[in-house]
């Protein structure tokens, strides 16, 4: 495939990997020769994501932890440039978000850090409707202003103004539905041992009450049914996810002789 070619912008691109062979080319193309610096930590994936990697960037790094705030600021912390942005090895950027970067690094009053929507693409559909969108958060950031926190679900936080893009960039979560149900119980166990490590308790209501909450509020409010099919399985996923934090929280807890919740 021929690179589109542009006038490399003085950012530093970053994507935490592991095992995303499938995905990390589309990612890594939508930045090549478009961002003068790209920076790949990788936990020795065992499937080839750091030789495509190697392919983009002659910054392909080795870290290994579970910890996912800790790997993307140890990726941040290797960029060599003033303005950073980070997308992860299943994400890529479109025209419009590119020149919208652009415009934004040469403007005379950038704000500190920028934050970007993001569309899913999932079982072959944009999803516009539910608990997927809209899907916010910060992308584009100084790096001497910004810096991730947080556990299983951690977040850049920027300490200064922080502006909206008007261009969204896209995602595919997920392969398929059994790649979703494995991503979830992976999700579900390091969500509650977070919980149970911040000294959070079960309660029986959470566990119950949580997933028909969440069933009102994306699936009817935020009319999650206009998303067909897919929108059904994302429900259905979701209520899953919210069932099984809680009840691994329980079990955490009876594990480690605590509180003992509901026998």
């Amino acid at each position: 495939m021929e690179r589109r070619q542009y006038t490399k912008l003085p950012l530093s691109v970053y994507m935490i990997t592991l095992n995303n062979s499938a995905t990390i080319g589309k990612a890594l193309e939508s930045v090549a020769g478009w961002a003068d610096e790209i920076v790949v930590v990788d936990s020795h994936s065992p499937d080839g994501t750091a030789d495509i990697a190697s392919q983009y960037t002659g910054q392909v790094l080795q870290y290994d932890t579970t910890d996912q705030r800790e790997k993307y600021q140890y990726a941040q912390d290797h960029c060599s440039n003033r303005w950073v942005l980070f997308i992860d090895a299943d994400e890529w950027l479109t025209d419009g978000f590119r020149k919208e970067v652009e415009e934004i690094l040469d403007s005379g009053n950038a704000r500190d850090g920028y934050v970007a929507d993001r569309r899913n693409i999932y079982l072959g559909r944009e999803i516009r409707y539910g608990g997927w969108y809209p899907d916010r958060e910060i992308r584009l950031y100084r790096k001497d202003r910004g810096g991730w926190r947080g556990g299983i679900h951690a977040r850049v936080h920027v300490d200064g103004q922080v502006g909206h893009m008007r261009n969204h960039y896209l995602h595919t979560p997920y392969a398929d539905t059994a790649h979703q149900i494995r991503t979830v119980d992976r999700y579900s166990d390091a969500y509650a041992r977070d919980l149970f490590a911040a000294g959070r308790h079960f309660h029986l209501v959470n566990m119950i009450a949580r997933p028909i909450y969440r069933f009102f509020r994306d699936y009817i409010f935020k009319m999650g049914f206009l998303d067909g099919v897919p929108g059904i399985i994302i429900m259905a996923s979701t209520m899953y996810y919210v069932f099984m934090k809680h009840a691994r929280l329980w079990e955490i807890e009876k594990d480690h002789g605590g509180k003992k919740g509901v026998q």
